[in-house]
């Protein structure tokens, strides 16, 4: 599998996992984050703002959109930074900042 695939399919599990958490859940404490949608968004943001910078566009700041946004958020930032580069490094990185939520959320 390219590692754009990977990705998208790594943050897709991701996504469909936040997109199916209760309220509860979603506003629950992690380390480092007041909530488990706050990770998301956290996250969501990084891989926007890496997809924004390889495309030579001007950072800006992905809005929060509510908790229950929080996975096509991150759908949407994961697909975009896939189809921004084929970098392998920048791909691996990606995928490693998606599992490491994914662990930290669970």
């Amino acid at each position: 599998m390219s590692e754009a695939l990977t990705l998208t399919a790594a943050v897709d599990r991701l996504a469909d996992r936040f997109r199916s958490m209760p309220q509860s859940r979603l506003r629950g404490a992690v380390p480092g984050h007041p909530s488990r949608a706050a990770a998301a968004l956290a996250l969501a943001r990084s891989l926007a703002a890496t997809a924004l910078r390889l495309e030579g566009e001007p950072p800006r700041e992905l809005p929060g959109a509510g908790d229950f946004a929080v996975g096509d958020q991150l759908a949407v930032a994961g697909h975009d930074l896939a189809a921004a580069t084929g970098d392998p490094r920048v791909l691996a990185a990606a995928v490693a900042e998606v599992v490491a939520v994914g662990e930290l959320v669970a």
